[in-house]
């Protein structure tokens, strides 16, 4: 029984680290463009049936509850947390920012496409739109020489100034990729999320149709994660985790005391 409690305690001591783990990468990217925080989601380990409910305690009577013995936690995952960050503005035309829902499309080296909520995109000599890191925008944008002014509508439409003409002209449309369960996205790292069977196919389109959200030039958007909320989770953990450390000690004192006592 004491060897179980050791163990059980030990699952106790993990599952709070990994916790802490979760919250430090929260704590981490609280400056980071159109970072979600993450939540460490916990799951009890299989439970020893030392006497079944229910079972016969002599001829005539049943056990009315029985005797389970749990043996642990564990990390059942963690969840993306996808309220929105705070917007603001940067006054740099090719800075955009989704309100509501919905990610970015990006095209990768290999052809695929992976998503993002970092609108802080930049311009290549040839007039190509693309990230920080040189992925190009998908449907990707080809921008003329000679252009003075881009102008990003809230539905995605682009249009642009060009030297020598009076009117607009519209380049192209940046579309919208949203999914029925956003949270299963997975995360590639440089601010990219890649589409896995959880979250199901994009539902691609038009900002603002369809419950996808606006575009806003100019602006970012800002971390959701709350510096508050994570010290006081960080706190919760790191007293569960004593708590735990504790336990592994009175267990090891009550072995002690029984091997003195024999």
């Amino acid at each position: 029984m004491s060897n179980s409690a050791l163990q059980v305690a030990r699952t106790g001591l993990d599952a709070q680290n990994t916790r802490m783990r979760v919250i430090a990468n929260n704590l981490a990217n609280v400056n980071t463009t159109g970072f979600k925080r993450d939540r460490a989601q916990f799951q009890t380990l299989a439970y020893q049936q030392v006497v079944q409910k229910g079972a016969q305690s002599d001829q005539i009577n049943q056990y009315a509850i029985g005797l389970s013995l749990g043996t642990g936690v564990e990390v059942s995952g963690t969840a993306r947390i996808e309220t929105q960050g705070s917007i603001q503005n940067t006054g740099n035309a090719l800075d955009i920012a989704i309100e509501g829902a919905g990610y970015f499309q990006v095209q990768m080296p290999d052809g695929t496409l992976a998503f993002t909520r970092a609108g802080n995109f930049n311009m290549t000599q040839q007039g190509q739109i693309v990230t920080s890191e040189g992925l190009p925008l998908f449907p990707q944008v080809q921008v003329p020489q000679g252009v003075t002014n881009i102008t990003i509508g809230n539905d995605g439409i682009i249009s642009a100034t060009i030297a020598g003409q009076a009117e607009p002209t519209q380049l192209g449309r940046i579309e919208i990729a949203n999914f029925i369960n956003n949270a299963g996205l997975q995360p590639l790292g440089n601010n990219l999320l890649q589409q896995t069977a959880a979250s199901g196919p994009p539902l691609v389109g038009a900002g603002g149709i369809e419950g996808r959200g606006l575009l806003r030039q100019g602006a970012l958007e800002g971390s959701n994660v709350n510096i508050v909320e994570e010290l006081v989770d960080m706190i919760e953990t790191q007293r569960a985790y004593e708590v735990n450390s504790k336990m592994i000690s009175a267990t090891d004192e009550m072995l002690q005391f029984a091997n003195q006592n024999m």
